[in-house]
């Protein structure tokens, strides 16, 4: 059999993928037969009306929910068997949140060096891990704050940090920035952006913001509304590294313009 190296370097392969909640009259399609293949250090933006099933699809390929039918794959690992999940499947996967969900009584380098800790890494080298990836992302200043003295950028900054302290090989997104100001999120959106391509870490972001998936992705994904069907996969003609200038842009508006048609075909 011929080589073939795109498959070489596959992350993910979903494939069939749908998901009911419930059963007989009461029953409610989220996902209906999603198909996405994404390759390594490649950056994917999931985006579609609030409530299509994004969120859904995104806790499946991180092994939170189990799918209904359907296949999800990372690194050619089943990620379901069932309704059993494969814990080395998901081992290489971070995912971070809408909120910061930090603990209150750790400090910002206690709470990001926590998965460590978890995993069984000793105190010296998790908090070297964990200061080193705190400075990356601009806390520096901030290792020994408890989070109720951090502004809400600086709790997702250190959401951030706490994701990529493993070294994931795939960071999944769930609207991590949306409830920040306008020029924290332009500002954290950056900080991504670089991070993501100094790791060559592959990334899912669930967003509602077409602006922000043009902006970081290199392929956005539109969903109908529920049950979440694809409808579009569109690739970003932007070059890296992207400044913020880009957003002024004939080109990006006009792409803006074409992912806004996208979603209105499919509602």
């Amino acid at each position: 059999m011929p080589f073939d190296a795109r498959q070489d370097r596959m992350e993910i392969n979903v494939s069939g993928l749908t998901k009911v909640f419930g059963d007989g009259p009461n029953a409610v399609t989220a996902i209906k037969d999603a198909d996405l293949t994404m390759e390594r250090g490649e950056f994917v933006s999931l985006l579609g009306p609030s409530g299509c099933g994004k969120t859904t699809l995104l806790r499946i390929v991180a092994g939170l929910e189990s799918p209904t039918e359907g296949t999800v794959e990372i690194r050619g690992n089943a990620v379901w068997n069932g309704t059993r999940r494969s814990a080395a499947a998901t081992r290489p996967v971070s995912m971070m949140f809408q909120e910061a969900r930090l603990f209150p009584w750790f400090t910002v380098v206690e709470n990001v060096a926590l998965p460590l800790r978890i995993a069984g890494v000793g105190r010296k080298e998790r908090l070297e891990r964990a200061t080193a990836i705190c400075e990356t992302v601009g806390l520096k200043e901030f290792l020994h704050h408890r989070p109720n003295a951090l502004s809400g950028g600086m709790r997702q900054r250190a959401s951030l940090a706490r994701a990529l302290v493993t070294e994931p090989q795939l960071l999944l997104l769930d609207e991590p920035f949306g409830a920040l100001d306008a020029m924290t999120r332009d500002a954290l959106n950056i900080e991504l952006m670089d991070v993501c391509a100094r790791a060559n870490v592959t990334t899912i972001l669930v967003t509602h913001s077409i602006s922000e998936a043009a902006f970081l992705s290199d392929r956005v994904v539109v969903l109908a509304p529920r049950p979440a069907r694809i409808t579009a996969m569109i690739d970003m003609p932007f070059d890296r590294p992207r400044g913020l200038e880009l957003q002024q842009s004939m080109a990006f508006q006009k792409m803006v313009g074409e992912l806004r048609q996208k979603l209105s075909e499919g509602e």
